[in-house]
């Protein structure tokens, strides 16, 4: 029995060293990561930091009046009286539900488009050249349009936030499909693939990290129409804090609007910016 023990204790110390070099390497990785995280976010807070405090220095200054550049304080109560009060998260849920639907719409649109603009000349031949006019307007040149045909409904939102939306994630699309690797369609042809087949197992996996690529954009062209949008033609959102700010003549409110608008969007594309990276790290490794 104890030659037994021995054997299984010498099995396990000699699993455990071959082990302990791998998780001593992940550890490693880790902290580097760690550290070159932090240190991109302490850079990253530096301008800022100092823009708050030039901030803080001109209106003790009182280069500019009240009426124009609020307290950095009275920004800051406000932010919390506006959360306190649910009238912040409630517009802030309602700008985000819009952006939701019309990623879902803008977004199947341009996939749709994309693969079928991608996979057939004729298509391309027929479709492109007018997609790409389209995509020269600004959503906001659609607007009076829209407002024609839509009335000022919420429609009008969903609508003009998902033109912004269909533009970029075709592209992607299309160009990810037929830029995907003639030796991949050829060995499809060896294992005599279908259509469907090939399109599944080959052309969508090639391109699937530039179509993420395109979502992105997409989903942030859709945050930066909606505050447009919001702004034109709305009465409910995050935009519209800004017009209702300058309708109560309270710049505070207008401030907090804006730096709440631009505080989401950087965590956006962040987490849309790390989705992206895992996609390409997985194709790296698949192909």
């Amino acid at each position: 029995m104890s030659i037994v023990n021995e054997q299984k204790m010498s099995h396990i110390t000699e699993q455990d060293n071959l082990h302990s070099p791998r998780i001593l390497a992940s550890v490693k990785r880790g902290l580097l990561w760690l550290g070159r995280s932090g240190l991109s976010v302490i850079l990253g807070l530096i301008v800022p930091i100092l823009l708050l405090g030039f901030w803080q220095y001109v209106y003790q200054k009182q280069w500019l009046p009240e009426q124009i550049l609020p307290s950095p304080v009275l920004v800051w109560q406000t932010f919390w009286e506006l959360i306190e009060t649910g009238e912040l998260t409630e517009n802030l849920v309602i700008s985000l539900k819009r952006i939701g639907w019309s990623v879902l719409l803008g977004g199947g649109i341009g996939l749709l488009l994309g693969f079928v603009i991608g996979l057939s000349r004729k298509a391309y031949a027929y479709l492109y050249p007018t997609f790409n006019l389209i995509a020269q307007f600004p959503v906001i040149g659609w607007i009076p349009l829209l407002l024609i045909f839509l009335g000022i409904g919420e429609s009008l939102k969903i609508v003009a936030i998902s033109l912004a939306v269909v533009v970029p994630v075709m592209v992607a699309t299309y160009k990810s499909v037929s830029n995907v690797s003639e030796k991949f369609i050829e060995v499809s042809k060896v294992y005599e693939f279908s259509q469907w087949q090939t399109l599944l197992k080959v052309i969508i996996p090639a391109g699937l990290p530039n179509i993420v690529s395109g979502l992105r954009q997409g989903i942030m062209q859709a945050w930066l129409a909606l505050v447009f949008v919001e702004l034109l033609a709305s009465s409910e959102g995050i935009g519209y804090l800004i017009v209702w700010g300058r309708q109560l003549s309270q710049p505070d409110i207008i401030y907090m609007s804006i730096i709440v608008i631009g505080v989401i969007g950087y965590l956006l594309d962040g987490i849309l910016q790390l989705i992206e990276k895992r996609f390409n790290h997985w194709q790296n490794h698949a192909f």
